[in-house]
């Protein structure tokens, strides 16, 4: 694949940025996930356990859900909006839903597996991480306002 920069006029998103816009993004999706779970306890009386599988559902759901939809509407998480990045295709244009689904269910092992799949943007030459690369898209830097 091209670099990333040529084909749009933004740099690739580097790893101290990305980062921090993860860490953004955890603390808002936990506060998601909290109150979902806290509606799902009450209306199970207090039944809901983790080992029900309509907990571990919702919970991949509610993470799915989040993520996918930033990514559809406008390329930004809100942690990645606070950072000035983008969510796009290599050459630009807005991701697709494949595209975004893909993205999020190669992330899952790549970051699961002590992030090889995240820190693999220090080798790519483009500073792509592998599920970017997988999925044809790209982590960019949008100008200052």
């Amino acid at each position: 694949m091209d670099t990333v920069e040529p084909h749009t006029g933004y740099p690739p998103a580097g790893i101290l940025r990305r980062l921090a816009a993860m860490f953004y993004d955890a603390l808002l999706l936990l506060a998601v996930l909290l109150v979902a779970i806290a509606l799902a306890l009450i209306l199970s009386q207090g039944t809901f356990t983790y080992h029900n599988p309509f907990f571990r559902t919702l919970v991949f759901l509610l993470c799915f859900l989040f993520f996918v939809w930033f990514w559809l509407h406008g390329g930004q998480t809100l942690g990645m909006r606070t950072w000035r990045m983008r969510l796009q295709r290599i050459d630009g244009g807005p991701v697709s839903l494949w595209q975004a689904v893909l993205r999020f269910m190669l992330a899952i092992p790549c970051l699961a597996l002590g992030g090889l799949g995240f820190f693999w943007m220090l080798v790519d030459r483009d500073r792509l991480t592998l599920y970017d690369r997988l999925s044809g898209s790209a982590m960019v830097v949008l100008p200052k306002t």
